[in-house]
């Protein structure tokens, strides 16, 4: 029955099929999302139907990374099939894309993942039964996947409602799309100064500690004052070990964003 509903969900999403089950019958489907370089994955939760209207956490990942670090390093089949099951969290479907032409890239969410993760909102609307606006919607993501999220979201404001940070960091690197620009232009692309456009969302930001040179728990507080100043909703959480900051960090965060109220 569960290979059965696999095949079926798989089905419905062009380019994709069926790669693994929770253990209590959520799928994980793999493919390539229109215009991505790589294959990423969607979980679709236990009993997903057509009939119901679930909502939609797109998932970011590290650099250099890669979408299985989802599947492999926080769990996402076993939390979420565990969480949904036991009433704890809301049945959600989970986008995983991947930044990159393959798991060495060392750059950012900008550029062509940018605009991948921003076209991946209408494709997954128009063939999942997904929740079809911002308020069903949380973009979140680790490490600079975490700077993914808060700058696209930051950017393209009306398509997500809830953003989530874990570990990021908040100011472009020059690296990636941005290693040959100039300061100005580094300065358009800087979250920091784009917090005028959060105004609707409402932000998790986490952290564990101090470990490297541009994620630290310091910019994390910085950060959320400064949407607190400007009257957005904000939620933080800090972790005070290395072990396991990231599982953690995922859990609270998507029980932050999912949980039944």
């Amino acid at each position: 029955m569960a290979l059965l509903a696999a095949l079926v969900a798989a089905a419905a999403l062009p380019g994709f099929t069926p790669f693994a089950s929770g253990p209590h019958g959520g799928t994980v489907l793999t493919g390539t999302f229109p215009g991505s370089a790589r294959p990423g994955y969607v979980y679709l939760p236990p009993g997903y139907s057509r009939v119901h209207r679930y909502p939609v956490v797109y998932l970011l990942h590290g650099m250099p990374g890669s979408p299985s670090e989802y599947l492999d390093g926080t769990n996402l089949a076993p939390f979420a099939d565990d969480a949904i099951s036991s009433g704890r969290l809301r049945p959600f479907i989970a986008v995983v894309p991947a930044a990159g032409p393959d798991r060495r890239y060392d750059g950012e969410w900008a550029g062509p993942w940018e605009r991948e993760v921003v076209e991946d909102v209408p494709f997954v609307d128009a063939h999942l039964a997904t929740i079809a606006a911002p308020a069903g919607r949380v973009l979140a993501g680790l490490s600079a996947g975490g700077f993914g999220a808060v700058y696209i979201a930051l950017r393209h404001p009306g398509t997500f409602g809830a953003v989530e940070s874990w570990s990021g960091y908040f100011h472009p690197l020059r690296d990636g799309p941005f290693k040959h620009d100039t300061t100005a232009q580094l300065r358009a692309n800087d979250p920091r100064l784009l917090v005028r456009n959060a105004h609707g969302m409402r932000f998790f930001l986490s952290t564990g500690p101090y470990h490297s040179h541009w994620i630290q728990p310091a910019e994390t507080r910085t950060f959320a004052r400064s949407l607190t100043a400007a009257g957005v909703l904000v939620r933080t959480y800090f972790y005070n070990q290395l072990k396991g900051e990231w599982r953690a960090q995922f859990d609270v965060g998507l029980t932050w964003a999912l949980h039944r109220q």
